[in-house]
């Protein structure tokens, strides 16, 4: 399989351990309509350190087999309402103090 990485959101964790699932969404066009259709299609997803939470947005890439369904890793959290959470309280919090 070519190397391919793959943006989604995490939609399911804490279940199992190391894994999450991943939706990965992507449009295609009806032949008939010409309208946009959204297919998504869930991954399961090897996070080594169990860093991933709801919401996440991912990117995942391609590995050999790591069990029987886990065929992707995670390379890089793009997003994270946490975090972003986090953030916005800080930047209140510096801008009360001032």
């Amino acid at each position: 399989m070519p190397p391919m990485a793959l943006s989604g959101v995490v939609t399911k964790v804490g279940c199992m351990n190391k894994t999450a699932t991943v939706t990965v969404s992507r449009y295609i066009i009806h032949k008939i309509t010409g309208k946009r259709i959204e297919r998504s299609k869930k991954i399961l997803t090897h996070d080594e350190r169990n860093v991933l939470r709801l919401e996440d947005t991912v990117l995942i890439r391609n590995c050999p087999p790591i069990s029987a369904r886990k065929r992707f890793k995670l390379e890089k959290i793009l997003k994270s309402p946490e975090t972003e959470r986090d953030l916005a309280h800080q930047v209140q919090a510096a801008a009360s103090q001032s």
